[in-house]
């Protein structure tokens, strides 16, 4: 596979890790360099792993890995998404319960706590897993195609944060709800493509 098909098959993988990520940054006042070295470092990570777990098991599985990717990401992102805009909703609302403001305070008013992170990381790279199984026939090194992967979905990320970071600290973080919106729409589009697709 020539490098330059490998670098748009790595852009395309990457959206979904990217718009997650300007998402997550616009969800919060703050981003930390932490936080945004963490997201991108993640979703690379993830989008660097799944390819060559679609190498290892082999087009035999291609099929199988079709028949639910589409549902298991409209889950996961929706899910998110959905709990996002609840959390905008109850912070907007002062009445919540303390156990749900107890929550909020810890973890669920940070976009970038690992355990999330980790679930949407996981969502935005079935695509990749299933784009591994591709790989074998398409003659290319595996360890290279993972690398370029994982670097341009980490280059990428980091660049969505870096931009979004602005307006996130002018708006004073009130556009959590673009977040939830966002992961909802990435979970409704990678469901409505399959399902025409099939």
């Amino acid at each position: 596979m020539p490098l330059l098909n490998l670098l748009l098959l790595a852009l395309g993988l990457a959206m979904d890790a990217t718009a997650v990520s300007i998402a997550s940054a616009l969800a919060t006042p703050r981003v930390r360099a932490r936080d945004a070295l963490l997201i991108s470092f993640l979703f690379g990570l993830f989008q660097a792993i799944m390819p060559v777990i679609g190498w290892a098991v082999g087009a035999q599985f291609a099929n199988a890995i079709a028949a639910w990717d589409h549902w298991l990401a409209f889950v996961l992102l929706g899910g998110i998404g959905a709990k996002m805009l609840h959390e905008a909703y109850t912070h907007r609302h002062p009445g919540a319960g303390a156990a749900e403001k107890a929550d909020t305070a810890t973890t669920g008013r940070n976009p970038f706590h690992l355990g999330r992170l980790v679930i949407m990381a996981f969502a935005t790279s079935i695509d990749a897993l299933a784009a591994g199984v591709t790989l074998p026939v398409l003659d290319v090194h595996i360890a290279m195609a993972a690398a370029i992967i994982g670097g341009v979905t980490f280059a990428l990320c980091l660049l969505g944060v870096s931009v979004a970071r602005r307006f996130g600290e002018s708006l004073e973080g009130k556009l959590d709800i673009v977040g939830g919106v966002v992961l909802i729409g990435l979970g409704i589009k990678t469901l409505v493509e399959h399902l025409s697709a099939g």
